[in-house]
């Protein structure tokens, strides 16, 4: 009861097509002040192999790029960085997304290698920018079998969200703590007329 959640996901999409529709998502208004945090998760289809998926893969000079130009604009509307969270993307499990694109009659189109080498741009973008960042590939990677946290060895599974969501909270519960509640707590509702509690004066 303390913000709103806007979830703005857009399946197979990348930093460069994010790039250009981040204004339609986000514009200069006086919402800018009452925004908490930004989070900006991309890579995992920017670091699929440019041979054998060209249509998702972005150079990884151009991925950095890009992040770095989505926190210019956020900052030119008035959120600043240090409510802006970065995301890098998960780590790959190559076996079972082997399986998945061998069942589309295509070869294995990302390495988890390569997308390490995305996470750590993501990562050194946060530092250069003054971001913060939640370093998934990293962390997932601490468990030795990560593939609880995957549903097909690419997308993240309910126990996936479940990680990322903890990570993240500890970035944003700091951000969180000090604002008001916007409605009183359920114990403090007046029973018997709970309009006056509810609606006030």
């Amino acid at each position: 009861r303390k913000c709103d959640v806007v979830n703005r996901g857009f399946s197979g999409y990348n930093t460069r097509w994010a790039k250009v529709i981040l204004p339609r998502l986000i514009g200069k208004s006086a919402s800018a002040e009452s925004t908490v945090a930004v989070t900006i998760f991309f890579g995992a289809n920017d670091s699929a192999l440019k041979d054998l998926n060209p249509k998702q893969h972005i150079p990884l000079e151009e991925y950095a790029a890009n992040l770095k130009s989505m926190v210019q604009y956020l900052k030119s509307v008035d959120i600043t960085e240090d409510r802006i969270i970065l995301i890098t993307p998960p780590p790959l499990q190559e076996s079972a997304w082997e399986k998945e694109c061998l069942a589309k009659g295509d070869k294995l189109n990302r390495r988890n290698s390569t997308t390490g080498e995305y996470a750590n741009a993501c990562v050194q973008v946060a530092r250069d920018c003054g971001t913060g960042v939640v370093d998934l590939w990293t962390m997932m990677q601490k468990n030795q079998d990560f593939s609880c946290y995957l549903s097909d060895g690419l997308h993240l599974s309910p126990e996936g969200n479940n990680f990322l969501a903890a990570q993240l909270w500890e970035c944003l519960e700091k951000k969180v703590s000090a604002l008001p509640f916007l409605l009183p707590y359920w114990r403090d509702v007046d029973a018997v007329t709970p309009e006056v509690s509810l609606l006030g004066e």
